[in-house]
């Protein structure tokens, strides 16, 4: 009876040593969650509102403290937040500090997010009359002129969003056309609805070439002062031309180090990779 007594007790001491261990590790854990959230609370806050930073962004560009207006739009981009609007307001502080290269790849890239801004087409032009390199444009077919403003007139996103509304409109008419006892209704109802598929289709259309232009063409600016464009990948190769910082170059190619590059006048050849900065 006494040994039975004993075990008992010391069953009983057991559980309450197992009570108290995991009291202890509960409050140890508590406490280390607590130190973790405390230490993180502040950079999840900065994520969660980089229109805080874009807020002091601007006001510190307002004030006239350009540096700090960079460095302040540079952070939310690095953070992986990209608007046109944050590229646009960007593109401006670098003009302010005469960094006409920055702007205009600033600008490009707010305009390869929505191509119809015309604040953005507008400094695009002014900063590009600062740089050295004026090259004209091959000539292009007007339809195809008239066909990319049509594209560019708005972004893929709104190209998107008035696709969706015209969609809405067809599907209505298509209701009233078979709902409506009436003639003139029915035959009004699958009019428009046939009218408002073809303009959803054709928005649809636009925004998938819009977003095919952003995601497929390969675009950089120059950022060295001077740069001599090579017949081939590499430093011995024949010179052909000279560009200077702040040319728009298409990217068509990629070997090791050098890309191949097509300006806006036709004429092809190669640079260092190091030389350029894509849009």
């Amino acid at each position: 009876m006494i040994r039975s007594k004993e075990m008992r007790y010391k069953q009983q001491n057991t559980h309450h040593a197992s009570d108290n261990y995991r009291e202890s590790v509960t409050r140890y854990d508590l406490k280390n969650i607590l130190i973790v959230l405390l230490f993180f609370i502040p950079a999840l806050a900065f994520s969660a509102d980089p229109e805080i930073t874009i807020a002091k962004a601007n006001k510190a560009y307002t004030d006239g403290f350009y540096d700090n207006a960079i460095e302040l739009y540079k952070s939310v981009i690095n953070e992986g937040y990209e608007s046109a609007d944050l590229y646009y307001n960007l593109g401006n502080t670098c003009y302010k500090q005469n960094d006409f290269t920055s702007a205009i790849l600033y600008y490009e890239k707010s305009r390869k997010l929505d191509p119809g801004n015309e604040d953005v087409n507008f400094n695009l032009k002014i900063a590009n009359t600062k740089i050295t390199d004026k090259i004209e444009p091959l000539p292009e077919l007007f339809y195809k002129r008239w066909y990319r403003a049509l594209i560019e007139s708005y972004s893929a996103d709104k190209w998107s969003k008035i696709g969706l509304v015209f969609l809405c409109l067809a599907l209505i008419a298509g209701l009233f056309y078979v709902i409506s006892r009436r003639l003139i209704t029915r035959k009004t109802g699958f009019w428009l609805g046939i009218v408002f598929l073809f303009i959803s289709l054709f928005s649809f259309l636009f925004a998938w070439q819009n977003y095919n232009d952003i995601m497929h063409r390969k675009e950089a600016i120059i950022f060295l002062p001077t740069v001599t464009i090579k017949s081939s990948p590499d430093e011995k190769s024949v010179d052909l031309f000279v560009l200077h910082e702040g040319t728009k170059v298409e990217l068509i190619d990629n070997i090791g180090d050098w890309y191949e590059i097509r300006i806006a006048n036709g004429s092809v050849g190669w640079l260092a990779t190091s030389a350029v900065e894509k849009i």
